[in-house]
């Protein structure tokens, strides 16, 4: 088993202090690698979904992180030699030669993390969702637009591949919609008869006897920020999607993935809904519970259906006053696909990351965009734990008049991972 020391705060903020954390691009002039200079890599969380982004074009793996000597040798072995492996996640933030830091740990961990390596010198891939509450990405837009570092959410549906089951890429929808094809304001139903499977019937369990923790699993380490609760081998790895505490249920794991090109369609990556009503049952304080459906509406009108149980079977996927759009391209507009085809292509932005960072231009699906996507999953589960109907001002990103929900956007850190800094 890899042994490594614990780096307190004072150690680690006094580092990070100094030069030796400054970014070896900054080094060099500008900030910005020459295309000769090879872009260096860390992971952060190596289970399942960090095991698979291990290797991707454009930089260099030299560094593993996890709190399960299990999985940090899986990761080693699969890495090759030249990968160093660590337990504590702040002495890969202190290593100079790192540039990119990509976070696949559980969500409750990832505004923690993102806010420390930006801080660091470091640029970021964030697995999805961005953050478990919305005052945690209310902190990483402001960590990376102050450091002015470069951030990545890791769902990729509004720029390229297709939908989840809806059997087209986002590039025609956009069209359609930024050319008025089906008039304003426009309503979108997400469910599995539109090609969207929401895995609503996730759920935590409501009864866990305490178990021992396996000798390879640092757990206190595992939950930090998170609300000490005894282990259990179902809150971690593949399962703790199931409670609140650490993500969200269907809505947390596969939300961004749905929701983001939704909102890139709507034109609404600069707002938030204002109403949030949710159909479900009364939800247990630890476990995620299933969720029947959930409506997300604008201030202009546009509104984001989430059909949970298929009642709006029927229904198009996209529809305005001037037509409707199914699965499939398939719409009643006259002419639809030749109109589509007469459009402009809309601007994709930059959608490879290595070369984000080297440029120092913003990544397609960023901090700023990807928070607001991210609000959207966190707005729903708020809707969903309270069971009532919700306002929402989307400039001050609170709720109108509602203490118990902005109770909500922000919750407590346990000690010593307080929001504001480390090991205090």
């Amino acid at each position: 088993m890899l042994r490594v020391g614990r780096l307190s705060r004072r150690s680690f903020l006094k580092t990070a202090a100094g030069a030796v954390l400054v970014p070896r691009r900054v080094l060099g002039g500008p900030g910005i690698l020459p295309p000769s200079d090879e872009l260096t890599k860390a992971v952060i969380g190596v289970g399942g979904m960090g095991l698979g982004h291990m290797g991707y074009e454009g930089a260099r793996l030299l560094a593993v992180c996890d709190v399960d000597a299990s999985h940090l040798q899986t990761a080693l072995d699969a890495a090759g030699p030249g990968v160093r492996g660590y337990r504590d996640f702040r002495e890969i933030l202190a290593r100079p030669d790192i540039d990119i830091v990509h976070i696949a740990t559980p969500p409750h961990w990832h505004a923690l993390m993102s806010i420390a390596a930006v801080e660091a010198g470091k640029d970021v891939w964030c697995e999805k969702p961005m953050t478990r509450t919305i005052g945690e990405g209310i902190r990483v837009v402001d960590a990376v637009r102050r450091t002015g570092r470069m951030f990545r959410v890791n769902t990729w549906f509004r720029f390229q591949d297709r939908f989840y089951g809806f059997g087209t890429p986002v590039k025609p929808l956009k069209k359609a919609l930024r050319g008025g094809l089906l008039g304003w304001p426009v309503r979108a139903v997400l469910n599995a008869a539109t090609g969207f499977d929401w895995k609503f019937y996730w759920r935590g369990k409501t009864y866990l006897p305490p178990a021992p923790v396996p000798p390879e699993l640092d757990y206190d380490f595992w939950l930090g920020p998170a609300p000490f609760k005894p282990y259990h081998p179902h809150r971690v790895h593949q399962t703790f999607r199931g409670y609140w505490d650490y993500d969200g249920g269907g809505l947390g794991d596969m939300g961004m993935h749905y929701l983001d090109p939704v909102q890139d369609l709507l034109d609404k990556d600069g707002t938030s809904p204002v109403e949030i009503t949710a159909d479900a049952p009364q939800q247990h304080p630890d476990a995620c519970g299933r969720w029947r459906r959930v409506c997300l509406k604008y201030a202009d009108g546009c509104e984001i259906v989430l059909d949970g149980e298929g009642r709006e079977a029927d229904a198009a996927f996209l529809q305005g006053p001037g037509g409707r759009i199914f699965r499939g391209l398939h719409s009643d507009i006259p002419d639809f696909l030749e109109k589509i085809a007469a459009l402009p292509d809309p601007d994709p932005g930059v959608t490879d990351f290595s070369e984000s960072v080297r440029t120092r231009v913003k990544f397609a699906l960023n901090e700023e965009n990807g928070h607001r996507s991210c609000t959207l999953v966190n707005l729903a589960k708020i809707a969903v734990r309270l069971g009532r109907p919700l306002r929402f001002d989307p400039d001050g990103q609170r709720f109108v008049n509602d203490e118990e929900a902005d109770r909500l956007i922000d919750e407590p850190a346990r000690s010593p991972w307080h929001r504001e800094g480390f090991g205090r």
